[in-house]
C-alpha cells in the first residue's frame, strides 16, 4: 500500500454500524468515529440490528456479542449466510481462547475484548479498512454543491451554505444514501437517534426547506409516496 493510499483511509470516511447494547459505550464509540469524520448508526438490540443490516448494510460493523433479542454471533452468522461480506469487529467481555475461536469462526474478521482503549479500536478499523480496501473521498459532489464529511460543511460554489442543524443531519443521511430510497424513518434516526419517539411528520419541515435551498444548487429530492425520499442531481 502507498503512504498515499494510507494517507486516504484514514482522512477518508466509512459508514460504520455500532451494535452494542451498553448506551454509554456506544456513545463514546460514536462520538470518537464521527470526530474522525465517520458516519456512524448505533443499534442496541440484536433482533433490531438484524433487521437493519438486511435492509441496510454498513461499510464496516463493530458488534457486541452479548445483546438482547438476539445474540451478536447470531447475528453474525445470518449476515454471513447472506453472503453479506462487510467487514465485523467483535467486542465482548469473554476472554477465553474458545470464544474468540468461535467468534471467528461464525465470520468475525477481527475481535477486541472489553475493557478496550479507543485508539486500539481505531487501529483496527483502519487495518480492516486497508484489508478490506474502503476507500472514501472526505468530500461529495453534488452538482454544485459539495459536502465535507470531515467537517460536516455545505459549500455551493465554493461558497459555505449555512443549515441549521436538523436541516445539515437530513442532507447528510441523504447523501449517505445517495442513489437509494431513504425512508423517514431512517432519517428521523439519524437527525433525533435511534430509538427516539419522534412522529413521521416530524421531517416533513426539513426536507421541505432543504428542497428550496438545494433547488438552485441542481439537486433535487424526490418523493416515492409511501416509502421515502431520494437525492438526485440535475441531469
Amino acid at each position: 500500500m502507498t503512504a498515499n493510499l494510507a494517507a486516504n483511509l484514514r482522512s477518508g470516511k466509512i459508514r460504520i454500524v455500532i451494535i452494542e447494547d451498553n448506551v454509554t459505550l456506544s456513545s463514546a464509540i460514536s462520538y470518537r468515529l464521527k470526530d474522525r469524520g465517520h458516519a456512524v448508526d448505533i443499534l442496541h438490540d440484536g433482533l433490531e440490528a438484524d433487521m437493519y443490516l438486511r435492509k441496510e448494510g454498513a461499510d464496516l460493523i463493530v458488534l457486541d456479542i452479548n445483546l438482547p433479542g438476539m445474540s451478536g454471533l447470531d447475528v453474525l452468522y445470518a449476515l454471513r449466510q447472506r453472503g453479506a461480506q462487510t467487514p465485523v469487529i467483535l467486542l465482548t467481555a469473554r476472554i477465553e481462547t474458545r470464544d474468540r475461536v468461535l467468534g471467528l469462526d461464525r465470520g468475525a474478521d477481527d475481535y477486541l475484548v472489553k475493557p478496550f482503549e479507543m485508539d486500539e479500536l481505531e487501529a483496527r478499523i483502519r487495518a480492516l479498512s486497508r484489508r478490506k480496501n474502503l476507500e472514501y473521498s472526505a468530500h461529495e459532489t453534488l452538482g454544485r454543491l459539495v459536502f465535507d464529511r470531515s467537517t460536516r460543511q455545505v459549500t455551493v460554489d465554493d461558497q459555505p451554505l449555512d443549515l441549521p442543524r436538523k436541516e445539515l443531519a437530513t442532507l447528510e443521511c441523504l447523501i449517505e444514501r445517495k442513489g437509494r430510497l431513504v425512508s423517514k424513518s431512517q432519517i428521523i434516526d439519524h437527525v433525533y437517534g435511534v430509538g427516539a419517539e419522534v412522529d413521521d411528520t416530524a421531517i416533513e419541515p426539513h426536507i421541505s426547506r432543504l428542497r428550496r435551498r438545494l433547488a438552485e444548487c441542481g439537486v433535487q429530492i424526490k418523493t416515492a409516496r409511501g416509502l421515502g425520499y431520494l437525492l438526485e442531481v440535475e441531469g
